[in-house]
């Protein structure tokens, strides 16, 4: 039986996750190139698994062959054609990424890990019309969440291989198991890191 929610305090925890923007080419060529190595998730055939009453083994098998490199996109929001009608102009374009086989792992322990799971990333371009691709640690996002802290640093781990998949150079706290960037000026540190913006 669950407690009355009178009978509980507020729980609050502040953490720091640095948000890291790495230097692209272009928004559109970028975009193109995002979209070919992460898959939309193929959500017919996960709610087909659903309705039915798949074993978890056959979601496994599904993503597994739906994710060449371990993520899909969930979400995808152009917001261009939207704040365009405010007068915006700048390229933008928002998507929840992730691998929810690898978010179960997460779930079965806190399910307020789903917080970060999928994960927000952002293709844009700046004032000055430069692109950047941007987005979150996955394991400083997770590091208040003690039982799950190795998944994140595995997700660093298969961010950092899709970067390269994109021929985006990954900061290298990203393949080392999360010792770097505990505060977001981390990103840009270091010569041959990629250099972060507007933190």
């Amino acid at each position: 039986m669950s407690r009355r929610s009178s009978d509980r305090d507020v729980q609050k925890v502040w953490h720091d996750v640095p948000r890291i923007s790495l230097p692209i080419p272009g928004v559109r060529e970028f975009q193109s190139r995002y979209e070919s190595a992460v898959p939309h998730a193929p959500v017919k055939a996960m709610d087909d698994l659903v309705s039915g009453g798949a074993p978890w083994s056959e979601m496994i098998d599904l993503i597994e062959r739906s994710a060449p490199n371990g993520f899909l996109i969930y979400f995808r929001l152009d917001f261009r054609p939207l704040m365009g009608l405010a007068g915006d102009c700048a390229a933008c374009i928002g998507y929840l990424m992730g691998n929810h086989v690898i978010g179960e792992r997460m779930f079965r322990h806190d399910p307020r890990a789903m917080l970060y799971e999928p994960f927000r990333t952002v293709i844009w371009e700046d004032k000055h019309g430069a692109a950047w691709f941007t987005v979150e640690q996955p394991s400083k996002q997770l590091l208040h969440l003690p039982q799950i802290a190795d998944v994140g640093i595995e997700l660093d781990q298969k961010l950092a291989a899709l970067l390269d998949e994109l021929g985006v150079a990954a900061p290298s706290y990203l393949r080392g198991g999360g010792q770097r960037g505990s505060h977001p000026a981390d990103a840009g540190r270091a010569g041959r890191e990629p250099r972060a913006v507007d933190d």
